[in-house]
């Protein structure tokens, strides 16, 4: 039941015990024989246990009040030693945020050095096929003009003995 049913239901026997006391009031102020144990009095005895039901609703409105101002005060309390402790986590997820942006940073650096080294490994085996392969055209130049130079030679035989003996140059295939 929330707080405001309950009182809402605590005001409306409130005007109910109000209105019964209205009604009754004569039955109330009647005096009547009371005895306090030790002595006897006259009192009206309906006006007595009203006073005492009155006190008893005041004592406990005081002891609602009480508790509720200690529920705020525990409310508060634990406000802030949550607000403490989200402190404390912020601080601690920033810390983390650094030490791991630090880490990033130094694989980063890492990963570029080896970016790097094996960039520099990669052109040396480059170059190094490169030259390689200006070895092999040059070697292939040289056999390819010694060949040339033989098939020449060959048919400037053929041709001087072709033109001694007065015949057709014929070129083999």
């Amino acid at each position: 039941m929330n707080t405001r049913a309950f009182s809402l239901i605590l005001i409306l026997a409130c005007v109910l015990l109000a209105a019964f006391a209205s009604l009754n009031w004569v039955a109330i102020a009647a005096p009547s024989a009371l005895s306090l144990g030790f002595a006897e009095v006259s009192a009206p005895l309906g006006m007595v246990l009203l006073i005492f039901t009155a006190a008893i609703c005041g004592l406990f409105i005081i002891y609602i009040v009480l508790l509720q101002a200690g529920v705020i005060l525990e409310a508060r309390r634990l406000t802030k030693e949550v607000k403490e402790q989200r402190v404390l986590a912020d601080k601690a997820e920033a810390s983390r945020f650094t030490e791991l942006r630090t880490m990033l940073e130094g694989e980063l650096r890492r990963i570029e050095a080896q970016g790097a080294a094996t960039h520099r490994e990669f052109g040396a085996r480059l170059e190094e096929s490169g030259r390689g392969l200006q070895d092999k055209l040059a070697e292939t130049t040289g056999t390819l003009s010694a060949y040339l130079g033989e098939i020449e030679d060959k048919l400037d035989r053929a041709l001087v003995s072709a033109h001694a003996q007065g015949v057709a140059p014929q070129i083999p295939r």
